[in-house]
Protein backbone atom coordinates (compact mmCIF):
# COMPACT_ATOMS: atom_id res chain seq x y z
CA UNK A 1 0.00 0.00 0.00
CA UNK A 2 1.30 3.18 -0.95
CA UNK A 3 2.76 5.44 1.84
CA UNK A 4 0.37 8.54 1.02
CA UNK A 5 -2.88 6.35 1.31
CA UNK A 6 -1.67 4.84 4.71
CA UNK A 7 -1.60 8.45 6.05
CA UNK A 8 -4.47 9.88 8.75
CA UNK A 9 -6.13 13.06 8.87
CA UNK A 10 -7.11 15.25 11.98
CA UNK A 11 -11.00 13.94 11.23
CA UNK A 12 -9.54 10.30 11.65
CA UNK A 13 -6.81 10.75 14.26
CA UNK A 14 -10.12 12.49 16.55
CA UNK A 15 -12.38 9.62 15.33
CA UNK A 16 -9.60 7.29 16.68
CA UNK A 17 -9.52 9.21 19.91
CA UNK A 18 -13.70 9.02 20.38
CA UNK A 19 -13.93 5.45 18.48
CA UNK A 20 -11.77 4.55 21.83
CA UNK A 21 -13.07 6.23 24.47
CA UNK A 22 -17.17 5.59 23.39
CA UNK A 23 -17.60 1.88 23.64
CA UNK A 24 -18.72 -0.17 26.47
CA UNK A 25 -18.44 2.01 29.52
CA UNK A 26 -20.38 4.80 28.06
CA UNK A 27 -23.19 2.80 28.22
CA UNK A 28 -23.00 1.29 32.02
CA UNK A 29 -22.53 4.34 33.40
CA UNK A 30 -26.18 4.76 35.08
CA UNK A 31 -26.09 1.98 37.17
CA UNK A 32 -22.03 2.05 37.91
CA UNK A 33 -22.24 4.99 39.75
CA UNK A 34 -25.56 4.72 41.41
CA UNK A 35 -23.95 1.86 43.00
CA UNK A 36 -21.79 3.70 44.51
CA UNK A 37 -23.20 7.34 45.08
CA UNK A 38 -25.67 10.22 44.31
CA UNK A 39 -25.83 13.10 42.12
CA UNK A 40 -23.46 15.59 44.28
CA UNK A 41 -20.56 12.56 44.38
CA UNK A 42 -20.83 12.22 40.57
CA UNK A 43 -20.51 15.49 40.16
CA UNK A 44 -17.21 15.17 42.07
CA UNK A 45 -15.91 12.35 40.69
CA UNK A 46 -16.47 13.66 37.30
CA UNK A 47 -14.54 17.05 38.03
CA UNK A 48 -11.85 15.10 39.48
CA UNK A 49 -11.10 12.38 36.88
CA UNK A 50 -12.38 15.47 34.52
CA UNK A 51 -9.45 17.76 35.85
CA UNK A 52 -7.13 15.30 35.78
CA UNK A 53 -7.54 13.54 32.53
CA UNK A 54 -7.42 16.81 30.89
CA UNK A 55 -3.93 17.78 32.32
CA UNK A 56 -2.88 13.90 30.98
CA UNK A 57 -4.31 14.81 27.86
CA UNK A 58 -2.73 18.44 27.89
CA UNK A 59 0.74 16.42 28.58
CA UNK A 60 0.05 14.06 25.35
CA UNK A 61 -0.07 17.17 23.10
CA UNK A 62 2.45 18.85 24.60
CA UNK A 63 5.02 15.47 24.51
CA UNK A 64 3.76 15.16 20.95
CA UNK A 65 4.54 18.77 19.58
CA UNK A 66 8.24 18.73 21.88
CA UNK A 67 9.32 15.04 21.52
CA UNK A 68 7.84 14.59 17.31
CA UNK A 69 10.24 11.96 17.26
CA UNK A 70 9.12 9.82 19.41
CA UNK A 71 6.22 7.41 17.62
CA UNK A 72 3.20 5.43 19.78
CA UNK A 73 4.02 7.64 22.87
CA UNK A 74 1.92 5.46 25.64
CA UNK A 75 5.01 3.13 26.18
CA UNK A 76 8.45 5.04 24.36
CA UNK A 77 7.78 8.48 26.46
CA UNK A 78 8.19 5.98 29.65
CA UNK A 79 11.43 4.62 27.89
CA UNK A 80 12.79 7.83 27.10
CA UNK A 81 12.34 8.92 30.93
CA UNK A 82 13.33 5.91 33.00
CA UNK A 83 15.02 3.23 30.82
CA UNK A 84 14.46 0.03 29.01
CA UNK A 85 12.50 -1.88 32.06
CA UNK A 86 10.19 0.56 32.89
CA UNK A 87 9.81 1.20 29.08
CA UNK A 88 8.36 -2.29 28.46
CA UNK A 89 6.26 -2.17 31.94
CA UNK A 90 4.74 0.58 30.47
CA UNK A 91 4.07 -1.43 26.79
CA UNK A 92 3.10 -4.40 28.19
CA UNK A 93 0.66 -2.85 30.87
CA UNK A 94 -0.59 -0.78 28.18
CA UNK A 95 -1.47 -3.83 25.69
CA UNK A 96 -2.80 -6.38 27.81
CA UNK A 97 -4.90 -3.68 29.72
CA UNK A 98 -6.24 -2.85 26.27
CA UNK A 99 -6.94 -6.77 26.19
CA UNK A 100 -8.96 -7.01 29.25
CA UNK A 101 -10.83 -3.98 27.74
CA UNK A 102 -11.68 -5.23 24.66
CA UNK A 103 -13.17 -8.69 26.37
CA UNK A 104 -15.14 -6.29 28.23
CA UNK A 105 -16.68 -5.03 25.13
CA UNK A 106 -17.69 -8.69 24.14
CA UNK A 107 -19.40 -9.54 27.92
CA UNK A 108 -21.33 -6.45 27.43
CA UNK A 109 -22.23 -7.21 23.68
CA UNK A 110 -23.51 -10.45 24.96
CA UNK A 111 -25.31 -9.40 28.35
CA UNK A 112 -27.24 -6.80 26.19
CA UNK A 113 -28.09 -9.69 23.00
CA UNK A 114 -28.71 -11.63 27.15
CA UNK A 115 -31.83 -9.05 27.48
CA UNK A 116 -33.79 -10.69 24.76
CA UNK A 117 -32.22 -14.06 24.30
CA UNK A 118 -31.64 -15.76 27.78
CA UNK A 119 -29.20 -18.37 25.96
CA UNK A 120 -26.29 -15.33 25.96
CA UNK A 121 -27.16 -14.98 30.11
CA UNK A 122 -24.80 -12.36 31.36
CA UNK A 123 -22.16 -12.41 28.72
CA UNK A 124 -20.32 -15.14 30.01
CA UNK A 125 -22.31 -18.47 29.04
CA UNK A 126 -20.85 -20.77 27.27
CA UNK A 127 -23.06 -19.95 23.79
CA UNK A 128 -21.92 -16.30 24.50
CA UNK A 129 -18.18 -17.36 24.70
CA UNK A 130 -18.39 -19.15 21.22
CA UNK A 131 -19.90 -15.90 19.27
CA UNK A 132 -17.83 -14.03 21.15
CA UNK A 133 -14.79 -15.93 19.80
CA UNK A 134 -16.22 -16.09 16.28
CA UNK A 135 -16.49 -11.89 16.44
CA UNK A 136 -12.73 -11.71 17.48
CA UNK A 137 -11.53 -13.88 14.79
CA UNK A 138 -13.85 -11.41 12.03
CA UNK A 139 -12.12 -8.70 13.09
CA UNK A 140 -8.61 -10.47 13.09
CA UNK A 141 -9.09 -11.38 9.62
CA UNK A 142 -10.70 -7.28 8.68
CA UNK A 143 -7.74 -5.60 10.47
CA UNK A 144 -5.28 -7.84 8.48
CA UNK A 145 -6.48 -6.37 5.33
CA UNK A 146 -5.25 -3.07 6.29
CA UNK A 147 -4.59 -0.53 9.14
CA UNK A 148 -5.95 2.40 6.47
CA UNK A 149 -9.24 0.36 5.78
CA UNK A 150 -10.28 -0.61 9.33
CA UNK A 151 -9.43 3.16 10.17
CA UNK A 152 -12.02 4.67 7.38
CA UNK A 153 -14.53 1.87 8.83
CA UNK A 154 -13.99 3.17 12.37
CA UNK A 155 -14.62 6.71 11.49
CA UNK A 156 -18.12 6.15 9.64
CA UNK A 157 -18.96 3.72 13.43
CA UNK A 158 -17.76 6.52 15.53
CA UNK A 159 -20.55 8.89 14.00
CA UNK A 160 -22.97 6.14 14.27
CA UNK A 161 -22.44 5.21 17.56
CA UNK A 162 -22.93 8.99 18.83
CA UNK A 163 -26.51 8.91 17.38
CA UNK A 164 -28.37 7.08 20.27
CA UNK A 165 -26.44 8.46 22.74
CA UNK A 166 -27.53 11.82 21.75
CA UNK A 167 -31.18 10.77 21.55
CA UNK A 168 -30.57 9.30 24.82
CA UNK A 169 -29.69 12.48 26.40
CA UNK A 170 -32.39 14.80 24.58
CA UNK A 171 -35.11 12.54 25.42
CA UNK A 172 -34.05 11.68 29.77
CA UNK A 173 -33.39 15.94 29.51
CA UNK A 174 -37.41 16.46 28.94
CA UNK A 175 -38.22 13.92 31.18
CA UNK A 176 -36.12 15.53 33.81
CA UNK A 177 -37.95 15.51 37.56
CA UNK A 178 -36.15 18.34 39.78
CA UNK A 179 -37.88 16.74 43.12
CA UNK A 180 -36.39 13.30 42.26
CA UNK A 181 -33.18 15.02 41.45
CA UNK A 182 -32.84 17.26 44.43
CA UNK A 183 -33.90 13.28 46.39
CA UNK A 184 -31.38 11.96 44.95
CA UNK A 185 -28.60 14.28 45.24
CA UNK A 186 -26.74 12.90 48.75
CA UNK A 187 -26.94 8.85 47.39
CA UNK A 188 -30.58 8.47 49.41
CA UNK A 189 -30.24 5.71 51.06
CA UNK A 190 -26.57 4.97 50.79
CA UNK A 191 -24.96 4.64 54.37
CA UNK A 192 -20.94 5.51 53.31
CA UNK A 193 -19.56 9.17 53.09
CA UNK A 194 -19.03 11.00 50.59
CA UNK A 195 -15.40 10.63 50.03
CA UNK A 196 -15.78 6.99 49.99
CA UNK A 197 -18.49 7.49 47.30
CA UNK A 198 -16.58 9.06 45.36
CA UNK A 199 -13.80 7.08 45.49
CA UNK A 200 -15.80 4.01 44.80
CA UNK A 201 -16.10 5.66 40.77
CA UNK A 202 -12.71 6.64 40.29
CA UNK A 203 -11.59 3.21 38.26
CA UNK A 204 -14.80 3.86 36.42
CA UNK A 205 -13.64 7.02 35.33
CA UNK A 206 -10.49 6.26 34.29
CA UNK A 207 -12.17 2.86 32.12
CA UNK A 208 -14.43 5.36 30.24
CA UNK A 209 -11.90 7.71 29.75
CA UNK A 210 -9.08 4.99 28.41
CA UNK A 211 -8.45 6.20 24.57
CA UNK A 212 -7.44 9.32 24.99
CA UNK A 213 -3.82 8.89 23.66
CA UNK A 214 -5.90 6.93 20.57
CA UNK A 215 -3.94 9.68 18.29
CA UNK A 216 -0.67 9.42 19.88
CA UNK A 217 -0.60 5.79 20.00
CA UNK A 218 -1.06 6.33 16.05
CA UNK A 219 1.07 9.29 15.41
CA UNK A 220 3.38 7.55 12.65
CA UNK A 221 0.10 7.69 10.95
CA UNK A 222 -0.52 11.83 11.31
CA UNK A 223 -0.31 13.98 8.16
CA UNK A 224 0.62 16.66 10.10
CA UNK A 225 2.35 16.11 13.69
CA UNK A 226 0.29 18.91 14.93
CA UNK A 227 -2.97 17.10 13.97
CA UNK A 228 -2.09 14.91 17.25
CA UNK A 229 -2.66 17.07 19.68
CA UNK A 230 -5.11 19.40 18.38
CA UNK A 231 -7.09 15.14 17.97
CA UNK A 232 -6.78 14.33 21.73
CA UNK A 233 -7.81 17.56 22.91
CA UNK A 234 -10.90 17.44 20.58
CA UNK A 235 -11.62 14.31 21.56
CA UNK A 236 -11.42 14.73 25.05
CA UNK A 237 -13.56 17.68 25.11
CA UNK A 238 -16.54 16.04 22.93
CA UNK A 239 -16.55 13.15 24.55
CA UNK A 240 -16.36 14.47 28.63
CA UNK A 241 -19.63 16.41 27.85
CA UNK A 242 -21.04 12.84 26.59
CA UNK A 243 -20.46 10.79 29.72
CA UNK A 244 -21.36 14.03 32.26
CA UNK A 245 -24.95 14.03 30.51
CA UNK A 246 -25.31 10.21 30.59
CA UNK A 247 -24.24 9.81 34.07
CA UNK A 248 -26.29 12.63 35.86
CA UNK A 249 -29.46 12.71 33.96
CA UNK A 250 -30.66 9.12 35.06
CA UNK A 251 -30.99 10.47 38.57
CA UNK A 252 -33.66 13.08 37.54
CA UNK A 253 -35.87 10.09 36.01
CA UNK A 254 -35.66 7.27 38.07
CA UNK A 255 -34.91 6.62 42.53
CA UNK A 256 -31.14 6.04 42.77
CA UNK A 257 -31.47 2.61 44.18
CA UNK A 258 -33.85 2.23 40.66
CA UNK A 259 -31.10 3.35 38.94
CA UNK A 260 -28.34 0.43 40.68
CA UNK A 261 -30.88 -2.78 40.09
CA UNK A 262 -30.85 -1.86 36.39
CA UNK A 263 -29.70 -4.66 34.40
CA UNK A 264 -26.46 -3.52 32.19
CA UNK A 265 -26.14 -1.99 29.65
CA UNK A 266 -28.44 0.23 31.92
CA UNK A 267 -28.15 3.26 29.63
CA UNK A 268 -31.15 1.01 28.12
CA UNK A 269 -33.06 0.40 30.94
CA UNK A 270 -33.28 3.91 32.07
CA UNK A 271 -34.86 4.64 28.38
CA UNK A 272 -37.06 2.08 28.86
CA UNK A 273 -38.26 3.63 31.78
CA UNK A 274 -38.70 7.13 30.02
CA UNK A 275 -40.43 5.92 26.94
CA UNK A 276 -41.33 2.29 27.00
CA UNK A 277 -39.73 -0.85 25.39
CA UNK A 278 -38.70 0.70 22.15
CA UNK A 279 -35.61 3.23 24.21
CA UNK A 280 -34.28 -0.34 25.38
CA UNK A 281 -33.80 -1.69 21.94
CA UNK A 282 -32.77 1.26 20.66
CA UNK A 283 -29.93 1.68 23.00
CA UNK A 284 -29.32 -1.87 22.71
CA UNK A 285 -28.84 -1.88 18.49
CA UNK A 286 -26.49 1.65 19.60
CA UNK A 287 -25.01 -0.10 21.80
CA UNK A 288 -23.41 -3.15 19.72
CA UNK A 289 -22.85 -0.78 17.09
CA UNK A 290 -20.75 1.48 19.35
CA UNK A 291 -18.79 -1.84 21.32
CA UNK A 292 -17.99 -3.41 17.72
CA UNK A 293 -16.91 0.12 16.32
CA UNK A 294 -14.44 0.50 19.86
CA UNK A 295 -13.41 -3.01 19.43
CA UNK A 296 -11.91 -2.33 16.20
CA UNK A 297 -10.54 1.08 17.26
CA UNK A 298 -8.67 -1.02 20.46
CA UNK A 299 -7.57 -4.15 18.13
CA UNK A 300 -5.69 -1.77 16.26
CA UNK A 301 -4.19 0.02 18.94
CA UNK A 302 -3.20 -3.41 20.64
CA UNK A 303 -1.02 -4.72 17.69
CA UNK A 304 0.46 -0.95 17.14
CA UNK A 305 2.02 -0.69 20.61
CA UNK A 306 3.38 -4.18 20.20
CA UNK A 307 4.41 -3.37 16.97
CA UNK A 308 6.49 -0.18 18.03
CA UNK A 309 7.47 -2.26 21.40
CA UNK A 310 8.99 -4.78 18.81
CA UNK A 311 10.70 -2.07 16.35
CA UNK A 312 12.25 -0.74 19.68
CA UNK A 313 13.46 -3.82 20.50
CA UNK A 314 11.52 -3.60 24.10
CA UNK A 315 9.62 -6.69 22.63
CA UNK A 316 10.84 -9.47 20.58
CA UNK A 317 11.63 -8.66 17.34
CA UNK A 318 9.13 -10.87 15.78
CA UNK A 319 6.57 -8.27 16.46
CA UNK A 320 7.99 -5.74 14.41
CA UNK A 321 7.11 -8.08 11.60
CA UNK A 322 4.10 -6.62 9.00
CA UNK A 323 2.11 -8.01 5.92
CA UNK A 324 1.94 -6.42 2.52
CA UNK A 325 -0.80 -4.80 4.18
CA UNK A 326 1.74 -2.87 6.19
CA UNK A 327 -0.28 -4.40 9.39
CA UNK A 328 1.77 -5.61 12.68
CA UNK A 329 1.05 -9.25 11.55
CA UNK A 330 2.45 -11.30 14.51
CA UNK A 331 1.23 -8.48 16.98
CA UNK A 332 -1.82 -8.79 15.51
CA UNK A 333 -1.95 -12.63 16.30
CA UNK A 334 -1.10 -12.76 19.64
CA UNK A 335 -3.60 -10.29 20.43
CA UNK A 336 -6.07 -11.81 19.27
CA UNK A 337 -4.95 -14.96 20.98
CA UNK A 338 -4.83 -13.76 24.29
CA UNK A 339 -8.25 -11.90 23.80
CA UNK A 340 -9.53 -15.51 22.94
CA UNK A 341 -8.09 -16.77 26.15
CA UNK A 342 -9.37 -14.06 28.29
CA UNK A 343 -13.07 -14.62 27.08
CA UNK A 344 -12.69 -18.21 27.92
CA UNK A 345 -11.86 -17.50 31.35
CA UNK A 346 -14.79 -15.30 32.02
CA UNK A 347 -16.74 -18.20 31.88
CA UNK A 348 -15.74 -18.33 35.64
CA UNK A 349 -16.13 -14.93 36.70
CA UNK A 350 -19.23 -13.81 38.78
CA UNK A 351 -19.44 -10.59 37.30
CA UNK A 352 -17.15 -10.66 34.29
CA UNK A 353 -17.81 -6.99 33.05
CA UNK A 354 -16.99 -5.46 36.74
CA UNK A 355 -13.72 -7.76 36.50
CA UNK A 356 -12.61 -6.79 33.10
CA UNK A 357 -13.46 -2.65 33.62
CA UNK A 358 -11.51 -2.12 36.98
CA UNK A 359 -8.52 -5.00 35.94
CA UNK A 360 -8.50 -2.86 32.68
CA UNK A 361 -8.18 0.38 34.42
CA UNK A 362 -5.61 -0.72 36.91
CA UNK A 363 -3.00 -1.99 34.34
CA UNK A 364 -3.80 0.95 31.79
CA UNK A 365 -2.67 3.23 34.94
CA UNK A 366 0.87 1.92 34.77
CA UNK A 367 1.72 3.51 31.28
CA UNK A 368 -0.46 7.06 32.25
CA UNK A 369 1.76 7.52 35.02
CA UNK A 370 5.29 7.01 33.12
CA UNK A 371 3.46 9.73 30.35
CA UNK A 372 2.61 11.91 32.79
CA UNK A 373 6.02 11.59 34.85
CA UNK A 374 8.18 11.92 32.00
CA UNK A 375 6.10 15.31 31.18
CA UNK A 376 7.03 16.32 34.08
CA UNK A 377 10.86 15.82 34.27
CA UNK A 378 11.49 17.10 30.79
CA UNK A 379 10.05 20.34 31.83
CA UNK A 380 11.64 20.79 35.09
CA UNK A 381 15.00 19.66 33.32
CA UNK A 382 13.93 22.48 30.19
CA UNK A 383 14.23 19.63 27.60
CA UNK A 384 12.68 20.85 24.34
CA UNK A 385 12.31 24.05 25.67
CA UNK A 386 14.55 26.15 23.31
CA UNK A 387 12.21 26.71 21.51
CA UNK A 388 8.89 28.41 23.08
CA UNK A 389 10.53 28.41 26.66
CA UNK A 390 8.13 30.69 28.22
CA UNK A 391 5.13 27.25 28.04
CA UNK A 392 8.13 25.85 30.73
CA UNK A 393 6.30 26.68 33.65
CA UNK A 394 2.71 26.00 32.46
CA UNK A 395 3.81 22.57 31.54
CA UNK A 396 5.23 21.97 35.13
CA UNK A 397 2.09 22.79 36.70
CA UNK A 398 -0.14 20.22 34.03
CA UNK A 399 2.44 17.35 34.25
CA UNK A 400 2.18 17.39 38.25
CA UNK A 401 -1.64 17.73 38.13
CA UNK A 402 -1.47 14.64 35.95
CA UNK A 403 1.02 12.65 38.13
CA UNK A 404 -0.91 13.48 41.23
CA UNK A 405 -3.92 12.64 39.20
CA UNK A 406 -2.68 9.38 38.10
CA UNK A 407 -1.35 8.29 41.91
CA UNK A 408 -4.77 8.76 43.24
CA UNK A 409 -6.38 7.07 40.26
CA UNK A 410 -4.08 3.41 42.05
CA UNK A 411 -4.66 4.25 45.53
CA UNK A 412 -8.90 4.53 45.24
CA UNK A 413 -8.71 1.41 42.93
CA UNK A 414 -7.57 -0.73 45.72
CA UNK A 415 -4.72 -3.39 46.50
CA UNK A 416 -6.67 -5.73 45.13
CA UNK A 417 -6.13 -4.66 41.39
CA UNK A 418 -2.58 -3.70 41.98
CA UNK A 419 -2.21 -7.97 42.94
CA UNK A 420 -4.04 -8.72 39.73
CA UNK A 421 -1.81 -6.69 37.36
CA UNK A 422 1.01 -8.10 39.57
CA UNK A 423 -0.11 -11.54 38.85
CA UNK A 424 -0.07 -10.52 35.17
CA UNK A 425 3.10 -8.82 34.49
CA UNK A 426 5.05 -11.33 36.48
CA UNK A 427 5.41 -13.79 33.66
CA UNK A 428 5.17 -10.98 31.01
CA UNK A 429 8.54 -10.51 31.67
CA UNK A 430 9.56 -13.03 29.77
CA UNK A 431 8.68 -11.06 26.50
CA UNK A 432 11.55 -9.14 27.86
CA UNK A 433 13.61 -11.17 28.61
CA UNK A 434 13.48 -13.20 25.38
CA UNK A 435 14.00 -8.96 23.63
CA UNK A 436 17.24 -8.65 25.75
CA UNK A 437 19.04 -11.87 24.59
CA UNK A 438 18.03 -11.15 20.80
CA UNK A 439 20.17 -8.35 21.68
CA UNK A 440 22.79 -9.85 23.41
CA UNK A 441 22.25 -7.49 26.73
CA UNK A 442 21.72 -8.22 30.59
CA UNK A 443 18.57 -8.87 31.15
CA UNK A 444 18.45 -6.00 34.20
CA UNK A 445 21.04 -3.17 33.74
CA UNK A 446 20.19 -1.37 36.74
CA UNK A 447 19.22 -2.05 40.86
CA UNK A 448 16.23 -0.10 40.30
CA UNK A 449 14.99 -2.39 37.29
CA UNK A 450 16.07 -5.98 39.84
CA UNK A 451 14.10 -3.97 42.66
CA UNK A 452 10.94 -3.21 40.69
CA UNK A 453 11.41 -7.29 39.31
CA UNK A 454 11.02 -7.87 42.59
CA UNK A 455 8.07 -5.98 44.02
CA UNK A 456 6.39 -7.79 40.83
CA UNK A 457 6.81 -11.23 41.53
CA UNK A 458 6.15 -10.53 45.36
CA UNK A 459 2.71 -8.98 44.38
CA UNK A 460 2.11 -11.77 42.09
CA UNK A 461 3.04 -14.28 44.89
CA UNK A 462 0.81 -12.64 46.96
CA UNK A 463 -1.97 -12.64 44.55
CA UNK A 464 -1.90 -15.96 43.91
CA UNK A 465 -2.35 -16.95 47.46
CA UNK A 466 -5.26 -14.70 47.90
CA UNK A 467 -7.29 -16.16 44.54
CA UNK A 468 -6.08 -19.46 45.91
CA UNK A 469 -7.58 -18.74 49.75
CA UNK A 470 -10.65 -16.98 48.85
CA UNK A 471 -9.05 -13.70 50.07
CA UNK A 472 -9.12 -12.14 46.49
CA UNK A 473 -12.14 -13.13 44.32
CA UNK A 474 -13.38 -12.75 40.67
Amino acid sequence: MAQDEQKMSRMQLTAMVVGGMIGAGIFSLPRTFANATGPLGAIIAWVIAGTGMYMLARVFQALAERRPDIDAGVFAYAKAGFGDYPGFLSAFGYWIGSCIGNVSYWVLIKSTLGAFFPVFGDGNTVVAIGVASLGIWLFHFLILRGVQQAAFINSIITVAKVIPIMVFIVLTFFAFKMDLFRFNLYGGDLTNGLFEQVKATMLVTVFVFIGIEGASVYSRFAKKRSDVGSATILGFIGVTGLMVLVTILPYAVLQRADIAGLRQPSMAGVLENVVGPWGAIFVSSGLIVSVLGAYLAWALICAEVMFAAGKSKDMPKAFAKVNKNEVPVVAMWVTSSIIQLIVITTYWSRDAFALMLNLTSATTLIPYLFVAAYGLMIAQRGETYEVRPEERKRDQILASIAVIYTLFMIYAGGLKFILLSAILFAPGTVLYVVARREQALPVFSKTSDWVTFGVIVAGAIIGVFGLATGAITI
